[in-house]
């Protein structure tokens, strides 16, 4: 009765204290299966294809408009593949299919899963800062990454990486303005648009990293492609919109 609220029914905003994203690249046919008909996976090289790790502290989440005392504070974490869609009207959009959402906190799960179709779960979290690295885990989730901060200059792409530079890695920096979600009785397409301020992602150096979420999906050894964080941002998501699949 109350499905149309998983439809994101109201814009919402935040404020990014930090976004740190892990790319993968794979062999696209490995992807393939685990998007919807609807969407295209967006390839480099016609080769590879993507699927990223997002882990987000967010602050002062709220419906937009809303002030800000009455927003709360969440730390997200999403896996989501690197896609395309076609509009009815012919318009290409890049954006992400998400596979997997996780919050610290139980409100963020139970209202997240009330107004999304994002399947969110609850974990711990662990942050720690120090002697300049950066690492966040969970226990729960299974799943440790550790990299360095500060401005670090000439950053090395990771090891095995598909791209040349990280001029050619940042076209695959999510996160992408749209996240699409696919209703495969309608056949109808919701569209959430991102809107962002001053959005420049900075190289990240990796030193260590383990994610049982990936191998939980069976892919055979997952690259990482390369590695952005972005900090102090403003963010809104616009109310979703529905389209028409005319595939």
């Amino acid at each position: 009765m109350f499905g149309f609220l998983k439809n994101h029914p109201f814009a919402v905003e935040a404020f990014f204290e930090s976004s740190l994203v892990l790319t993968f690249a794979l062999p696209k046919e490995e992807l393939q299966p685990l998007i919807p008909e609807c969407l295209e996976l967006d390839t480099f090289q016609d080769k590879y294809a993507f699927v990223a790790m997002a882990m987000v502290q967010t602050s002062g989440l709220r419906p937009k408009g809303f002030p800000k005392f009455m927003g709360n504070d969440f730390f997200l974490i999403g896996f989501r593949i690197f896609v395309k869609y076609y509009t009815s009207a012919g318009k290409r959009l890049r954006g992400l299919y998400i596979i997997k959402s996780q919050t610290d906190k139980k409100k963020m799960e139970v209202m997240g899963n009330i107004f999304t179709h994002y399947n969110y779960t609850t974990t711990d979290i662990s942050q720690v800062n120090e002697n300049g690295t950066r690492k966040i885990s969970s226990t729960q989730s299974d799943f440790q990454v550790e990299v360095k901060t500060g401005n670090e200059e000439n950053i090395p792409l990771p090891l095995g990486s598909p791209f040349a530079d990280w001029k050619e890695a940042r076209r695959f920096a999510g996160p992408l303005p749209f996240t699409f979600t696919y209703n495969a009785k309608t056949k109808t397409v919701l569209i959430i648009e991102g809107v962002r301020q001053n959005w420049k992602p900075a190289p990240v150096q990796v030193i260590n990293y383990n994610v049982s979420f990936l191998k939980k999906l069976e892919l055979k050894q997952p690259i990482l492609a390369n590695t952005f964080i972005i900090q102090d941002i403003p963010y809104y998501w616009k109310k979703g919109k529905k389209d028409l699949w005319k595939g």
